[in-house]
């Protein structure tokens, strides 16, 4: 997948790193949830639009795959792409790279619930959102198939 957009970067700091001196499963966490909020703001959806509709978001699965340790000192960015939306839920992967080498630390497939923010409950995600999110993944195939020729 080559249309990945940027949605974090950022330095592994010693208070992000176990007792072994590893970047820990808080840190690898921590990273990728702002990664998503920024997706989820490309997206259109940030905190004065769930404010506004009453709407919100909630993170509902999640795999992680560590691929390579991170230490202090390390710089990352999270590049980010949209793997589905369904009627009420947005699938998103992202890949955690380590500046220096190139190489993928960790990816996270993430499934989000759009959710009525009162009752609780989850709602259909709105069709400005869902047009935006088929305008990415058009993106996204065109640039798969383009580096496929």
């Amino acid at each position: 997948m080559s249309e990945w957009k940027i949605t974090y970067r950022g330095i592994v700091y010693p208070w992000h790193c176990d007792h072994m001196g590893h970047m820990n499963v808080m840190g690898y966490a921590g990273k990728f949830d702002e990664a998503c909020w920024q997706f989820l703001t490309l997206l259109g959806l940030n905190p004065s639009r769930f404010k506004q509709d009453g709407s919100a978001m909630a993170a509902v699965e999640q795999h992680v795959q560590y691929k390579r340790e991170l230490h202090a000192g390390d710089a990352v960015t999270i590049q980010s792409a949209l793997l589905e939306v369904k009627d009420k839920s947005i699938h998103m992967l992202h890949k955690m790279v380590h500046d220096g080498s190139g190489e993928v630390a960790a990816t996270t497939v993430i499934v989000a619930v759009h959710l009525d923010a009162k009752i609780r409950r989850a709602i259909r995600v709105p069709d400005d959102v869902r047009q935006k999110a088929m305008e990415m993944k058009e993106q996204q195939v065109a640039a798969f198939q383009e580096g496929c020729a």
